[in-house]
């Protein structure tokens, strides 16, 4: 059997979606999966070596320059790409009507939520086989759940698997480090920066450097003022791919509710995630290491608090 999984975005979600090919592989000797991604974000399906195709798109960019040429020479590609891979299914676990409007493009049977399930109502309209999956669930039990229903093995009662095989640091890492992520895609996120610090210290107190990561201008200076007041370091600009060797190799992260802290979880690492503007609770961070989600939203966690569960993780250790 050939499938086509369509998870685009975002880079937390695509990391979510993992387990569910981890188990449709252990379920189905001699599947055939390809993964269909925004660009930026084709890294993390590579990584898993049940992947055999990434198909990257860039419909976040291409959105915004519908009215030129080039744009629409590029969607004409992708859509040629899609149709002649031939495929048995297409597997849309993102649920938005983009989503399933996309997996269309590969002319195959697409299978998605029921109406009631997916997080836009009217993406089910476009799938020839729809299943019904609680919406109080995890993410990752929510993925899980869809491709057991759609390809017909029985729900595995394993943890979740994300099977992700991360290349070695381009970058120079420390001998002893720890992650810290401070940064994210909306201020209402963000954490205060002494506290950052303050969790730098600590770190730097039990034999780890600090390691600052960022994705922007703003977010390097950011990370450079946090470094400076830990001793910590600061990386060059890495890709999505060159990050998960970085983070890979940590002894521990520290990070916000961020793709990159939800990657460095499902790499194993033991992970605390800091909600300021979110519930954790459909989207905790969750992988096979010691995980800890803090804060809600308008529950901005305090420093003792991520402190403590910090002690914990190097107490374990």
């Amino acid at each position: 059997m050939k499938l086509l999984i369509v998870k685009t975005s975002s880079m937390g979600d695509v990391v979510h979606a993992l387990p569910a090919l981890s188990d449709a592989l252990r379920a189905m000797p001699g599947l055939q999966v390809d993964w269909l991604v925004e660009k930026p974000f084709a890294a993390i399906p590579a990584l898993h070596p049940g992947v055999e195709r990434v198909l990257p798109i860039a419909w976040r960019k291409w959105r915004g320059a519908l009215l030129r040429r080039d744009t629409w020479a590029a969607i004409g590609a992708a859509r040629a790409q899609l149709r002649e891979a031939r495929y048995d299914l297409v597997l849309d676990l993102q649920g938005l009507v983009k989503s399933a409007l996309w997996a269309r493009q590969a002319h195959a049977p697409v299978a998605g939520y029921a109406s009631a399930s997916a997080r836009e109502p009217l993406a089910s309209v476009f799938y020839a086989r729809c299943a019904a999956v609680p919406r109080d669930l995890h993410a990752v039990e929510r993925c899980r759940r869809l491709a057991a229903a759609h390809l017909g093995y029985a729900l595995p009662e394993t943890p979740p698997d994300f099977g992700l095989a991360p290349p070695a640091p381009h970058w120079p890492t420390p001998a002893r480090y720890a992650v810290l992520i401070p940064n994210a895609s909306r201020i209402e996120k963000l954490w205060p920066e002494a506290r950052w610090v303050a969790v730098g210290k600590r770190l730097l107190d039990s034999g780890f450097t600090p390691v600052v990561l960022w994705g922007s201008a703003a977010e390097q200076t950011l990370a450079e003022r946090i470094a400076g007041g830990c001793s910590g370091e600061v990386p060059p600009f890495l890709k999505v791919g060159e990050m998960a060797g970085v983070l890979a190799r940590a002894r521990c992260i520290v990070g916000l509710d961020t793709g990159f802290t939800h990657l460095g979880a499902a790499l194993a690492r033991p992970t605390i995630g800091i909600y300021c503007d979110h519930e954790p609770g459909l989207a905790g961070v969750t992988g096979p290491g010691p995980v800890a989600s803090v804060g809600g939203k308008g529950q901005v966690p305090r420093q003792a608090e991520v402190l403590a569960l910090l002690e914990a993780q190097l107490a374990s250790r």
